[in-house]
């Protein structure tokens, strides 16, 4: 009963794919126009949204990545789950009814109110895309790493192939079933992955007479090396004063980032009002908080029972410790039913972010910029089909990059890929947010110069991070071009970003629109003309 059955794992896929496409193709039935097809028709309720916000958000970084670390690491590992939940009341109480009082599809929507329209578009699209592109790279890394431990594929062309099929199957979700296809499979697959967590936590509490501190304890004789360093800090992040601050700059991003995510930004305009957006991320928040209570069990878990020796010589390493858990516990059937959920878990949030990514280009670029927003003005249905049209194709190119940067980057911690998308979201995007939300005389140049200024110092700083290369951990082993002591940039992008969207408002001549900004002021705190359900 300790061997992993590809059959069964397979089977157990095949069945989830077929009944999560059958009902992406039954939500497609009333899918007629751009809201539909881009904002669900703004129908879905508050508890049904935080569901699939939990959906979104629970990605496999939350699942594999986390439980990998904490099996690992202990405590450090520990502080991605308290770094991840806190960031919600940054977004519950600066961000989710106001967004979805002021915007429309995409959170160019809202940058741009009171701006100039096309610059602050496209700079708004970039930053969308950029983010959910390192955030798709995580989870394609994810779905190779985990098919080689369910699979037993050792070489990289069989992870390849399955990372491609993974590609092929969330174009498919955003294809036939546009937001509305993709909340269904976000909701199925939020149920499936708490109540399996679930279980496999009275599972492990339940060898260990349902007593945490026996169960530390066992961790803690499994792990010889690390010893009691597992309980406290410092075990991956307190060995010099680098890494200290390295985890400074991991813990502002993983707080500050999930308010400027697009991809959970943009499931803010799939409920009928602002109140409804308010009580989703209640729900979400709760979801979210009792799911990494599990995964403190799950990690410690696995390491008393599967051992840091086995999850560092598994296919995935550290990503594998969650499935080597499940084997451990119920042999073959449960490693297919907590497989079947990690890859359900990486469809769902893939096909979040391609949605996202796509709504970003069709409705901000091609309809806004490239048809100078003539869609929205008139409004009639074959404008309307050519945004869908759109951002179809889009879906289908951002699918196949993907697929390509997901091959390259598999083998990579999926936590630590999730981390850079957050560095990404925190600077580049809730800056921008903030500032438009919360300050008059916020203008034009200020919006572009904390967008594009927050993404190229973040992203230089990645590239010349010991994450690029410099270190047996990095992305290029081989290589040595890292000048910046950081892995995560939080720490110096975000606080560059905000002075950035200052001083590029301050030294500007563009003066503010007051009537628009008192237009987004009354709109934002009252939804005074905010976008309507969808009526069929």
């Amino acid at each position: 009963m300790n061997e992993s059955s590809p059959i069964l794992n397979i089977s157990i896929f095949g069945v989830f794919v077929l009944i999560t496409l059958f009902v992406v193709i039954r939500a497609s039935r009333n899918t007629k126009t751009a809201a539909d097809y881009l904002a669900a028709g703004r129908a879905f309720t508050g508890p049904q949204n935080g569901i699939a916000i939990a959906g979104d958000y629970l990605s496999a970084a939350s699942f594999l990545g986390i439980a990998g670390a904490i099996a690992l690491n202990g405590y450090d590992g520990f502080l991605y789950s308290i770094g991840f939940l806190v960031a919600w009341l940054i977004a519950l109480l600066l961000v989710a009814e106001l967004l979805r009082n002021t915007g429309k599809y995409t959170m160019g929507d809202v940058l741009s109110f009171r701006m100039r329209q096309r610059p602050v578009r496209a700079a708004a699209a970039t930053s969308t895309m950029a983010v959910s592109f390192f955030y798709l790279l995580a989870q394609m890394a994810g779905a190779g790493g985990l098919v080689a431990l369910l699979l037993g594929i050792t070489g990289t062309g069989g992870q390849a192939l399955v990372i491609a099929v993974v590609g092929a199957l969330m174009i498919a979700y955003v294809l036939i079933g546009g937001m509305k296809g993709t909340t269904w499979v976000q909701i199925i697959k939020a149920v499936l992955l708490i109540v399996g967590a679930g279980v496999m936590t009275l599972w492990v509490l339940g060898k260990y007479g349902f007593n945490l501190s026996t169960l530390l304890g066992a961790a803690v004789d499994n792990a010889p090396k690390a010893g009691e360093k597992l309980l406290g800090p410092g075990l991956q992040y307190g060995k010099t004063g680098t890494s200290k601050l390295d985890f400074l700059s991991l813990a502002l991003a993983l707080v500050l980032g999930t308010a400027g995510l697009p991809h959970i930004l943009m499931r803010f305009y799939t409920v009928p009002t602002a109140k409804e957006a308010r009580r989703s991320v209640v729900w979400a928040i709760w979801l979210i908080g009792i799911f990494y209570l599990f995964t403190l069990v799950l990690g410690y878990g696995a390491g008393a029972l599967v051992g840091p020796d086995r999850i560092n010589a598994a296919p995935g390493k550290a990503n594998s410790a969650a499935p080597l858990l499940a084997l451990e516990l119920g042999g073959p059937i449960l490693l297919g039913l907590i497989a079947a959920v990690a890859f359900a878990t990486i469809l769902a949030v893939v096909a979040g972010l391609t949605i996202t990514a796509s709504a970003s280009f069709a409705h901000d670029i091609y309809a806004n910029i490239i048809k100078k927003g003539k869609e929205n003005g008139n409004g009639d249905a074959e404008d309307k089909t050519d945004e869908v049209k759109v951002a179809r194709i889009t879906a289908i190119v951002i699918g196949l990059v993907s697929i390509g940067g997901g091959i390259i980057a598999n083998g990579q911690n999926i936590a630590f890929l999730v981390a850079l998308a957050f560095a990404v979201a925190a600077s580049a995007n809730l800056p921008t947010i903030l500032y438009s939300l919360f300050w008059k005389r916020f203008n034009t140049s200020g919006a572009l110069w904390s967008i594009y200024g927050g993404l190229i110092v973040t992203i230089t700083l990645i590239i010349l991070s010991p994450a690029v290369s410099g270190t047996p951990t990095s992305m290029f082993k081989n290589a040595d071009f890292h000048l910046f002591p950081l892995s995560n940039p939080g720490i110096v992008s975000i606080p560059v970003a905000f002075l950035l969207g200052y001083v590029g408002t301050i030294l500007s001549k563009d003066k503010a629109d007051p009537v628009k900004q008192a237009e987004m002021e009354v709109r934002s705190l009252t939804g005074a003309g905010a976008e309507k359900a969808v009526a069929h």
